[in-house]
């Protein structure tokens, strides 16, 4: 990052402010599917490279054995509720309210909110790490792995999470960019996250050149160390004026209803991100009891359902701020407009590669598991032609729960989570025990409950719109 001088920072300052004006600007008057598509295209593009990096370390994982696998089962959605609370559910709340600050013309509370936001960031990384290190264990075992897939998820829980404060530290800040309307560098960012981390993991795991093989313990080694990387330039690029905030005075300005603006937003989106996690883990402690191999083949199924998050996050996260930046403006029609133009895309995009999968699941499994690891294959194929058909609705849902956090209205995609979680739990029981299903059973109620999600939040939202905050 170039040094600025004391002579060209008040002319930089002045650029970064004109050129967030325009930004902002554009977010309110600006045609709304070209202006979405422009904003939505570098998040993908990061968020595919994203995909590739959590590929990568499965891929590194089943060098290692199929127990590793099955450890990495256990505590991938532990991980991906990390990821998912501080990129998406407090990490859009941030970005929402940045861009409702922007919207309403208010700067100086926007660079002020930059602030609260590192702090509840740092706040929760530490309540993460400490959660984990006291219950980890004994949650990887209630979920049914056996001794030495528990004792794999531990050996990665143990280094992830100390280290999970980088991760946290780094999407609040991309969040704050974003919420001024960049979506560029945020996406640069995440690409050289993404590209630091894959060679470190797989070489801290395996032993590449110089590097120890550190087996399960060195996959996350990479992933932190690349987004500690990604935390230094992204807090750097906000505090030297590049956003166009400027923060003299900010820790004067602090009050209780800035942090109340992010987390009044934020609790409830965390809330909806905890009940999909929850779901995903009660689902994962059903499968445990068929087996080290059904765990295998589900936790890979489960990895592509968790990796399509990342690519709806694409489109969500440019939704949050031009929501955010409509409502604040108190163009809600508009705001509406956006939400149904960025969720029909995502639905689209994330439902196609769910029913190309359904009739070629292979193209996937195949990547990790030999011919030989039959029974991991056999139940990879079935939750794939159960389950992926009905990726649309998950993807739904999920784009209007991102546009719900730009509008500050997060009750429907809570309810909508209840309802998912519900099904798929009483569902799977039922279909399990009573209907004699197994573990078909079990994927069947996964299905059926991301139609229940994406449904009951669509409905909600064409009915009954924005009118109220919630």
């Amino acid at each position: 990052m170039a040094r600025v001088t004391p002579n060209a920072a008040p002319a930089l300052s002045a650029a970064a402010t004109q050129a967030r004006a325009t930004r902002t600007r554009a977010l309110l008057e600006a045609p709304i599917a070209p202006t979405l598509a422009k904003l939505a295209a570098p998040n993908v593009l990061a968020m595919f490279v994203q995909t590739v990096q959590s590929i990568s370390e499965a891929y590194f994982a089943s060098l290692l054995g199929v127990t590793a696998l099955a450890g990495l089962a256990l505590v991938f959605p532990l991980v991906m509720l990390t990821q998912m609370l501080s990129a998406g559910a407090i990490g859009g709340a941030i970005s929402a309210a940045v861009a409702r600050a922007l919207g309403a013309q208010d700067s100086a509370r926007a660079a002020t909110l930059a602030v609260v936001a590192w702090m509840i960031a740092g706040a929760f990384a530490v309540i993460m790490a400490i959660l984990v290190g006291l219950f980890g264990v004994a949650f990887f075992t209630l979920l049914g792995g056996g001794a030495d897939a528990v004792s794999a998820a531990a050996t990665y829980a143990l280094v992830f999470f100390p280290g999970c404060m980088a991760i946290w530290l780094c999407n609040a800040s991309l969040s704050i960019i974003r919420g001024t309307g960049d979506m560029q560098t945020p996406a640069v960012l995440l690409l050289l996250v993404s590209v630091i981390s894959i060679p470190l993991s797989g070489g801290f795991a395996l032993g590449w050149g110089p590097l120890p093989a550190l087996g399960m313990a060195g996959l996350p080694i990479g992933v932190v160390l690349a987004f500690a990387i990604g935390a230094v330039l992204a807090m750097a690029h906000i505090l030297t004026g590049r956003t166009g905030l400027s923060f003299g005075g900010a820790l004067g300005r602090i009050d209780i209803s800035m942090f109340r603006d992010i987390l009044s937003v934020g609790a409830l989106a965390a809330v909806n991100t905890l009940l999909t996690t929850i779901t995903i883990i009660m689902m994962t402690g059903l499968v445990g009891r068929f087996g080290e191999e059904a765990l295998a083949g589900y936790g890979l199924g489960a990895r592509l359902e968790f990796l399509m998050i990342p690519v709806i996050f694409g489109i969500g996260a440019a939704m949050t701020a031009m929501v955010g930046a409509n409502m604040g403006a108190g163009q809600v029609d508009r705001a509406l407009r956006v939400a149904w133009t960025g969720s029909c895309a995502a639905a689209v995009i994330v439902g196609g590669i769910g029913l190309l999968l359904a009739v070629f699941p292979d193209l996937w499994l195949g990547m990790f598991l030999d011919p030989s690891n039959t029974g991991a294959l056999d139940a990879g194929r079935s939750y794939f032609r159960l389950v992926a058909p009905f990726y649309a609705f998950f993807a739904l849902g999920l784009a209007l729960y991102f546009a719900s956090q730009g509008a500050g209205h997060m009750v429907w995609p809570v309810i909508s989570s209840l309802s998912r979680m519900a099904v798929a739990l009483i569902g799977a029981l039922i279909l399990m025990h009573t209907g004699g299903l197994g573990l078909r059973g079990i994927f069947i109620a996964i299905g059926g409950a991301m139609v229940v999600y994406g449904s009951v939040i669509g409905l909600a939202i064409w009915r009954k719109g924005w009118r109220a905050r919630a």
